[in-house]
């Protein structure tokens, strides 16, 4: 797959409109695939100076996915968690190019690793983030026993 080279990724307020309309386009998705939105899983006021929320957008303006970093666990945790995943259905390269965004921030925040979670059933995730070098890890917090999420990780 080529890269996104009109691609712009933006970091901004999750509580913004843009932000609003992709995370409702990603819940509706999730909605359909799994069963769940995925809302509860994803506070939009926990911003913290080690993560963020991620806009990209064509060269038009157009909004073609999001996604956010935060800390797992603790605020000094080595390991970031990413969250809200999203690239809308037909927009090439964008959910590649902002996961390569989010493992940047990551390194500069000073995270040893990514780790996310999502749902088996969502089986296109799954094989996205093992293409891109995601393994199984031990599940944590609410995953712990939960059958119907996959926890990932990857060392950066």
């Amino acid at each position: 797959m080529a890269a996104r080279h009109d691609l712009i990724i933006l970091a901004v307020d999750a509580a913004s409109l843009d932000a609003q309309l992709l995370l409702d386009a990603l819940s509706e998705a999730l909605l359909r695939i799994n069963g769940d939105s995925g809302r509860s899983s994803f506070d939009v006021e926990a911003a913290t100076p080690r993560g963020g929320f991620y806009l990209a957008r064509d060269a038009a303006g157009e909004l073609l996915g999001c996604a956010a970093l935060r800390p797992l666990g603790e605020a000094d945790s080595p390991i970031g968690e990413l969250k809200r995943m999203y690239a809308r259905p037909g927009s090439c390269g964008v959910g590649a190019a902002l996961l390569a965004h989010v493992e940047a921030q990551a390194r500069r925040n000073g995270y040893q690793a990514l780790h996310l979670s999502t749902r088996v059933i969502n089986t296109r995730a799954v094989a996205f983030y093992a293409k891109h070098g995601y393994a199984p890890v031990i599940a944590w917090g609410k995953y712990v026993g939960a059958a119907q999420s996959v926890c990932l990780g990857k060392t950066l």
